[in-house]
């Protein structure tokens, strides 16, 4: 039985803490394959994305030399709201004896009862928790994860205090973010004048 992991997002940039989640992934839930989904028209958003094609191409220079990871366009490609679960059906669709594996923040997951057709996600994909690797030890499992214990595992990761919305007040500020995404999406964002305020 093949395993897919599906990591979506934003990616609004893609940055190392992504790419360092996509490892951990990859190696703790032992995948053939790991799909990275930039998000179309987030209907859960307040701000505005940058344009949908500079997502898609900062995802593809961030994840390229990652082997078994592909950049899916999917959702950037459906008109209308991305919903996690039309995606997750489709991939069903595809490879109908593969096992699917949703990999999802903290906050996210939290949120998930939230989401359109989530009890249908649920069915689709295990459930794996990003849970930031902390002193303070394992956080209280909510809710969900408790009445539903075998669709969610908790998944380690390195502890990267990294976030997009940093980023892209460092790039309007003018400074460095060295540290924080690679240098092909750096130049990218550089070349294409993103996140600079009018």
């Amino acid at each position: 039985m093949r395993r897919i992991g599906v990591f979506g997002g934003a990616f609004d940039p893609p940055h190392v803490a992504h790419v360092a989640l996509v490892k951990a992934a990859l190696a703790e839930l032992q995948l053939d394959e790991l799909r990275v989904v930039p998000t179309g028209e987030a209907w859960h958003k307040t701000r505005t994305l940058s344009p949908a094609p500079h997502r898609l191409a900062m995802a593809q220079l961030a994840f390229a030399e990652l082997p078994h990871v592909v950049v899916d366009p999917r959702e950037i490609q459906r008109v209308g709201p991305s919903y996690t679960v039309d995606t997750l059906r489709e991939f069903k669709a595809l490879w109908p004896t593969a096992e699917f594996f949703l990999i999802l923040g903290e906050d996210q997951a939290q949120a998930l009862p939230s989401w359109h057709d989530w009890q249908e996600i649920l069915q689709l994909a295990i459930i794996c928790v990003a849970a930031r690797a902390c002193s303070t030890g394992a956080r209280a499992k909510f809710d969900l994860e408790t009445t539903h214990k075998s669709r969610f595992r908790r998944l380690l990761m390195p502890a990267l205090n990294v976030s997009a919305t940093d980023i892209r007040a460092r790039f309007a500020a003018h400074l460095s973010v060295a540290d924080m995404v690679f240098e092909p999406v750096a130049r990218y964002i550089a070349h294409h004048h993103l996140y600079q305020t009018a």
